[in-house]
């Protein structure tokens, strides 16, 4: 074999032996990265199965996961509907049970509120928002109130404006706890509810309602509470007067 046959021979050995390695560290490599692809699918496999499981806490019972379920008198935009559909007035009223402002509100207007209802005025909706629940020191107080306030409006849709008044009347302050379970239920007893109702709060069905409906208020850009709508104009008056609401109402009812 002459030099030159010698030198392309030993050229093409180390050609072959340069292309065999970059195919095994090329092997190698991807085998590494489905390792790491395979061990985050773990991980995220487990995770997902605790959260599933309702592994957080929330200083009372593990939160529900699911589908938002729609109290049996609730709108399409996450209100509660009290009184004739058929009304002249349409008065939205956004609130948060911890919300020391909606307390005011409802002292001061409740008695009219009512009656306008009563007397075919006014069809009244309730948004029951959660967004407080930060100011509750970790018990999540406005979500249970408003879960306990949708269940009533589900299953006993006739003591709704009893119940809101009555928790309202004991609301609590904010920055602490509010409520206990056992307070609410308390409350809803006094307001006549029944007990079979009752019963149902601890089972917090409406909270992903609940969730939904007041991050579906806040796109509408509602920006605090109390807030309240005539005909769908926000009422710019006195909210915390007995008076200016009621007036704002005969206006708009004489305005049809």
């Amino acid at each position: 074999m002459s030099t030159q046959a010698r030198i392309r021979s030993r050229e093409l050995r180390d050609a072959r032996a340069a292309a065999e390695r970059r195919s095994k560290k090329r092997n190698r490599a991807i085998a590494a990265g489905g390792g790491v692809i395979i061990v985050c699918l773990l991980v995220a496999i487990v995770v997902g199965l605790v959260n599933a499981a309702g592994g957080g806490e929330s200083g009372t019972v593990a939160a529900p996961r699911g589908k938002a379920v729609a109290p049996a008198i609730a709108t399409p935009g996450g209100a509660l509907a009290v009184g004739d559909a058929a009304a002249p007035v349409k008065l939205e009223v956004y609130l948060d049970y911890m919300c020391p402002f909606c307390g005011r509100f409802e002292r001061a207007n409740s008695g009219e509120l009512d009656r306008m209802v009563a007397d075919g005025t006014v069809r009244l909706e309730l948004y029951p928002l959660s967004f407080l629940d930060r100011m509750s020191d970790g018990s999540e107080y406005s979500t249970r109130a408003a879960n306990a306030v949708a269940t009533v409006a589900d299953r006993a849709p006739g003591k709704l404006p009893a119940f809101n008044t009555a928790l309202f009347a004991r609301q609590p302050a904010e920055g602490t706890k509010g409520l206990s379970d056992g307070e609410i239920a308390d409350l809803a007893r006094g307001a006549g509810v029944p007990e079979d109702v009752v019963d149902a709060f601890g089972d917090r069905i409406f909270q992903p309602w609940v969730t939904t409906s007041t991050a579906a208020a806040f796109e509408t850009g509602i920006e605090g509470t109390p807030t309240v709508k005539i005909n769908g104009e926000v009422f710019a008056g006195d909210l915390y007067t007995a008076g200016p609401l009621t007036s704002a109402v005969a206006a708009a009812e004489d305005a049809r």
